[in-house]
C-alpha cells in the first residue's frame, strides 16, 4: 500500500470512528471497521514515521499504570459561582455592569461530568490533567488518548490549554451498570461518577471501552488574539472539537432566561446529563477587567437548574462528627430516586434547622436535590402524622467518645482532642493529596493505625517506626518503608500547606497561602483585627482561625518544630512611581490589560475597575471610553501606555 492509499484509508477510518464514538451514528459495520483498521495498522507498523497522528489505532490503550502522577496546570482552573434564580442572576449582572454597562452574554448548557485540561504544544496533545484542586491535578494523558472526541493533533501550533468536561451518554451509563451487575461489581451512582471513574482507570484499555465524550467549555493559557469569547470557542471547534448544542449570545436578562428555559425543556432529550447553564461575558477585555475572586471568575457563573422535589419518610437521624469536632445531624430517608441517582441521606445542617422544621422521626417530608448540591429537607407534612412520630433530641454527649459536648446553639461541638472521630478524620485530611500528600496513608490505613493505638494524633505520625508497623495486617517491608519515607518527605514543606492540612474551619488553601505570606511562623499568634484587615478574610474566617490557634497552639508549635516548614517571604516592593497608587486601565493597548494589571500589582499598585477621586492614574490605550472621560471630569492624572513605560 502506498502512502497516498494509506492516507485515503485512514481518513475513512477516522470518519467511521468519529461517527461511532462521537456522534453515536455508525456509518459502517463493525466488520468493515475492524477490517480497515487492521489494514491501516499493518501499514503503520511497517512505516511508523508515516502514520497519521489522529489514527484510531493509537486509541486502543497502552500499558497498565501503577498510579497517576500529579501534574500542574499552566493556568488555574477556576470554579463557577452558582446562581439559582432570577434575583441572584440580576445581582451577578449588576456587579459586572460596574465595569461595563454594555454587556453581551455567551450562554451554553453545563454538562455534569469530570473537568479536564488538555495541553497542546506544536499542534500535538502533550498532556491531559484532571481538575484536581485547580492548580494541580492527575496526569491522565494515556487514558485521554483513547477518547475519540479529543484530537491527538490540531492545526494550532502555539502552546494552548483547552478545557472541558468528560461525560458519558445516559444509555452508555446504563450498559456499564448492566455489565457491572453481571460481574458482581458495585454500580456507579450516576453518569458523572461513571465518567470520572472511567477516566481514572489505571488500565487505559478499560477507558477505551467506555465511550467517553469530551465537551469543550473553555480555554486556559493561550496566545490567541481574539476579542470575543464566542469567536474563540468557534476557533476551538474548528480545530476538531465537537460543538455543544443550544449555544446562544444575548444582550439582556430576558434573553438569558429564554435560553435557560429552552435548555431545561430540552434536558431530557440531550444524551448527556446537564445540571445547569453557564453564562460568560462575551467580551474578553471586560473579562480581564472583572478578574477573579479567591474562588471564581467574576465574568462567569453557573445558572443551576431548579431543584427536583420528591417526598419520602425520615427513618433515622445519625450524628456525624467532623474533623474539627462539629456534630452534624444527617437524616436517613427511605431510598428515593432523584435526578438519576438514589438518595438515602439528606443534610439537616444543625439542630436549629431540625427545630425550625419541627422535624420528627417517621415524618413524611419533601426532599430536594439540585445538580451536585447535597439533598436537603425543605418541608414536613404535619397533617400526615399518624401518631408514630418520635421527637429528636439535641445531643448532650459525643456519639463517638461519649464526652460532654459544647452546645453553642447553632453549633454543637465535641471538645475532646482524643475523640476517635476527630483523630481519624483530622489525620485523613492532613495526609490527603491536596494537603501534606502522604502517599500510602489512606482512610483504611489511618483507621487501622488509630484502632491499633499506633497513633493518637497528627504528631504521632512523625514518631512511627518500622517495628510499629511490621506486625500489622497487610504491612510488608516495601509498604512500611514507602509509608515512612512519604511521612519523612513532608518535612521542610511550605508553611501554608501545613496550615491548610490542619483542617481549620472556613480556611482553605487560598486563605492559608495569604495568611502565611503575611505573617509567616507568627500565624499562631495572630489576633482577630490583624486577620480581618487582609483582603478576602471575613469575620467568620478570622474567628475560626484565632479560636483554632488558641486551642491547639501547643500542637501546632510542636508540628512546626518537627517539620521545620519553608516560610515564603513576602517580597518587598522596590520604590517606584506606582507603589501604593490606585490605577485604572482602559482602552486597547500593545499587550493584554490582564498582563499589565499583573505587572502593576507586582509594583505595589492597586488596579481598580472604576474611576473615583481616589484614583491616582488612569492609563489608557486606543478607543478609551467612559473611564477616560470620567478621569478628565474628576481631574485624575491620565497616562498613555508609553508614558507609563517612561515613568518606569
Amino acid at each position: 500500500m502506498t502512502q497516498i492509499e494509506y492516507n485515503e484509508k485512514i481518513l475513512t477510518l477516522i470518519e467511521w470512528a468519529k461517527a461511532y464514538y462521537v456522534y453515536d451514528n455508525p456509518i459502517a459495520t463493525d466488520e468493515e471497521y475492524d477490517k480497515l483498521a487492521r489494514i491501516c495498522l499493518a501499514y503503520e507498523q511497517e512505516n511508523p514515521q508515516n502514520s497519521h497522528p489522529n489514527s484510531p489505532n493509537k486509541r486502543v490503550g497502552g500499558f497498565v499504570l501503577e498510579g497517576f502522577e500529579k501534574a500542574s496546570h499552566l493556568s488555574r482552573m477556576w470554579s463557577q459561582e452558582d446562581v439559582f434564580n432570577t434575583k441572584e442572576l440580576e445581582d451577578w449582572i449588576n456587579r459586572a455592569k460596574k465595569v461595563n454597562n454594555n454587556l453581551e452574554f455567551y450562554c451554553e448548557p453545563k454538562f455534569d461530568g469530570a473537568s479536564l485540561n488538555l495541553i497542546y504544544e506544536n499542534g500535538l496533545l502533550k498532556q491531559a490533567i484532571t481538575r484536581g484542586d485547580g492548580s494541580v491535578g492527575e496526569d491522565v494523558t494515556n487514558n485521554v488518548k483513547t477518547i475519540h472526541s479529543i484530537p491527538l493533533e490540531i492545526e494550532e501550533k502555539s502552546l494552548i490549554e483547552i478545557r472541558g468536561e468528560i461525560v458519558i451518554r445516559k444509555k452508555d451509563f446504563l450498559k456499564i451498570n448492566e455489565e457491572r451487575l453481571q460481574n458482581n461489581e458495585p454500580l456507579f451512582a450516576n453518569p458523572r461518577n461513571a465518567a470520572s471513574g472511567s477516566l481514572r482507570q489505571l488500565d487505559p484499555s478499560i477507558t477505551a471501552k467506555r465511550k467517553l465524550y469530551f465537551n469543550v467549555w473553555g480555554v486556559g493559557q493561550n496566545s490567541l488574539n481574539i476579542k470575543k469569547y464566542s469567536q474563540m470557542m468557534d476557533f476551538i471547534y474548528s480545530l476538531g472539537f465537537v460543538k455543544p448544542p443550544l449555544q446562544t449570545i444575548t444582550n439582556d436578562i430576558d434573553g438569558i432566561e429564554e435560553i435557560y428555559h429552552k435548555i431545561i425543556d430540552s434536558r431530557d432529550k440531550i444524551e448527556m446529563m446537564l445540571d445547569g447553564m453557564v453564562i460568560k461575558i462575551n467580551d474578553i477585555e471586560t473579562q480581564e477587567e472583572l478578574g477573579y475572586t479567591v474562588k471564581f471568575p467574576r465574568w462567569s457563573c453557573a445558572y443551576k437548574f431548579p431543584a427536583v422535589e420528591k417526598t419520602t419518610i425520615v427513618k433515622d437521624i445519625v450524628l456525624q462528627v467532623g474533623r474539627t469536632g462539629v456534630i452534624t445531624p444527617v437524616a436517613v430517608v427511605e431510598p428515593t430516586l432523584i435526578d438519576g441517582s438514589t438518595v438515602e441521606r439528606a443534610t439537616l445542617h444543625n439542630f436549629d434547622e431540625i427545630e425550625r422544621l419541627d422535624l420528627k422521626l417517621n415524618d413524611e417530608v419533601i426532599i430536594i436535590k439540585s445538580g451536585d448540591i447535597i439533598p436537603k429537607i425543605t418541608k414536613v407534612f404535619y397533617d400526615r402524622r399518624d401518631g408514630n412520630q418520635i421527637n429528636v433530641s439535641r445531643p448532650t454527649s459525643c456519639p463517638t467518645c461519649q464526652s460532654e459536648v459544647l452546645d453553642e446553639g447553632t453549633m454543637i461541638k465535641c471538645q475532646n482532642l482524643d475523640c476517635p472521630s476527630r483523630v481519624v478524620n483530622s489525620i485523613i485530611y492532613f495526609a490527603s493529596k491536596n494537603c501534606m500528600n502522604i502517599d500510602g496513608l489512606g482512610n483504611k490505613i489511618v483507621e487501622l493505625l488509630v484502632k491499633e493505638k499506633k497513633i493518637f494524633d497528627i504528631l504521632d505520625l512523625y514518631s512511627l517506626k518500622y517495628e510499629d508497623l511490621e506486625n500489622l495486617e497487610g504491612f510488608k517491608e516495601k509498604k512500611i518503608n514507602n509509608l515512612l519515607t512519604a511521612i519523612k518527605n513532608t518535612k521542610g514543606t511550605q508553611l501554608h500547606r501545613i496550615i491548610n492540612a490542619l483542617g481549620i474551619e472556613h480556611i482553605g488553601e487560598v486563605a492559608s497561602k495569604q495568611i502565611c505570606l503575611e505573617f509567616g511562623l507568627n500565624v499562631i499568634n495572630i489576633d482577630f483585627d490583624s486577620l480581618v484587615a487582609l483582603d478576602g478574610i471575613g469575620e467568620q474566617m478570622a474567628n475560626s482561625f484565632c479560636e483554632f490557634m488558641r486551642v491547639n497552639k501547643e500542637l501546632v508549635l510542636k508540628l512546626f518544630e518537627i517539620i521545620n516548614p519553608e516560610v515564603e517571604e513576602k517580597k518587598e516592593v522596590l520604590e517606584n512611581p506606582f507603589k501604593g497608587t490606585t490605577v485604572v486601565l482602559t482602552g486597547t493597548m500593545s499587550k493584554s490589560r490582564g498582563i499589565i494589571k499583573k505587572d502593576l500589582e507586582a509594583l505595589g499598585a492597586k488596579v481598580s475597575s472604576s474611576v473615583s477621586k481616589k484614583t491616582d492614574y488612569v492609563i489608557y490605550g486606543e478607543e478609551a471610553g467612559s473611564k477616560y472621560d470620567k478621569a478628565i471630569e474628576l481631574g485624575v492624572k491620565t497616562l498613555t501606555e508609553d508614558e507609563m513605560n517612561k515613568l518606569l
